[in-house]
């Protein structure tokens, strides 16, 4: 790295260090920091334990950034000293660790900078997260089966925790449809990259004359809302409750009672199931929860709708809308037409490697 290449990184690196600190308003942070912290040493703290946790997980982001931050300024300081000591010394193996250090720094701000995006109201939530192949059958069942696959992968790499809310397997291989409940700190904020339609082209392994097949398949994400903190009123006459006998791909979705519910809200349409617990009560509940988180996304989303009509801004608003192609015939390319982000390692896409198309996403959300 040449010396005005080590001087232009640098300044770059301190001019976004210096956004960060005027947007973050650390001071503000670290006094939250330090009031959850009496909160915790309160000999009451775990009388209410999802308060508690939800205080825990409150401060922990908290200190994730300030700790963040702080990490990127003392070792850009380190940096600087480096380069003085090599102005009074020339020394070509620290010079190198200075270029290094300075490339492994700048790859760090920009994925700290990539963290601030998700500065939305819900970002920081659980996600859930629901599959539904289109038409086409086998095929496009097993093309939902691969991208369950693929967030599952993502999910881990991410250190998130991944429960099976819903499973209906396929006729013949794959999924009718599934839903997850994707647990951990931003998990909606970087799903909701992947909301709607994702389309597959290929040599179809289930047609013996080995013709090419297009494949769809629609991802819906919703974040997770507390409860108690949304104004959703559901008629119960507007909704009807079934109840079926839990299908999947075995263990604790398999039982011998009808425990599975099915719930769907007449007004709007929108079905949602649970088959994951083996009490109906239980599962019932979860249900009228994502029932719940969906009819506020909706009301959400019309609000939003409403607004870019007032200002005239044309803006899709909607769940189907085609983002993403996966084409392994002819050749090998996952492009996303919303930002053009683009990779011909496939496998490695489908190995839950979609950090890519989120990054990409979110930056274009600037």
């Amino acid at each position: 790295m040449e010396a005005f290449e080590i001087k232009n990184t640098l300044s770059s690196i301190d001019e976004k260090l210096n956004s960060f600190r005027g947007s973050l308003d650390l001071e503000e942070k670290e006094t939250n920091i330090q009031e959850y912290d009496e909160m915790m040493a309160d000999p009451g703290f775990w009388d209410d334990a999802n308060k508690a946790q939800d205080i825990i997980n409150k401060s922990n982001a908290l200190k994730e950034v300030v700790n963040g931050y702080k990490a990127l300024a003392e070792e850009k300081e380190n940096i600087e000293v480096m380069l003085e000591m090599v102005k009074e010394e020339s020394d070509e193996e620290m010079e190198a660790e200075i270029a290094e250090n300075l490339r492994s720094l700048s790859e760090d701000v920009d994925q700290f900078e990539l963290k601030m995006l998700l500065d939305g109201e819900y970002d920081a939530n659980n996600a859930i997260l629901e599959l539904h192949p289109g038409a086409g059958g086998t095929e496009s069942q097993d093309w939902g089966a691969m991208l369950l696959r693929m967030y599952q992968r993502f999910s881990d790499k991410q250190g998130f925790k991944v429960e099976t809310i819903d499973y209906q397997p396929g006729d013949e291989a794959g999924i009718k449809s599934v839903t997850l409940l994707i647990k951990g700190h931003n998990a909606y904020g970087y799903l909701k990259a992947e909301k709607g339609v994702h389309r597959l082209v290929r040599i179809s392994p289930f047609d013996s004359s080995g013709r090419r097949h297009t494949s769809f398949a629609s991802c819906e994400v919703v974040p997770e809302f507390d409860n108690d903190n949304i104004e959703i009123e559901i008629n119960p006459e507007d909704i009807s409750v079934d109840t079926y006998r839990a299908t999947g791909a075995g263990g604790q979705h398999i039982n011998t009672t009808d425990s599975a519910v099915r719930i769907t809200h007449q007004p709007t349409g929108i079905v949602v199931t649970c088959q994951n617990e083996r009490s109906q009560i239980k599962n019932r509940e979860q249900a009228m929860k994502m029932l719940k988180a969906k009819l506020y996304q909706r009301k959400l989303e019309e609000q939003e709708a409403e607004m870019l009509a007032i200002r005239g801004e044309q803006k899709e608003i909607g769940w189907g809308s085609q983002i993403r192609s996966y084409v392994f015939h002819p050749y090998s390319m996952v492009k996303d037409h919303r930002t053009n982000a683009e990779t011909g390692n496939t496998s490695a896409v489908m190995d839950g490697d979609i950090s890519l198309f989120i990054d990409a996403y979110l930056k274009s959300q600037l």
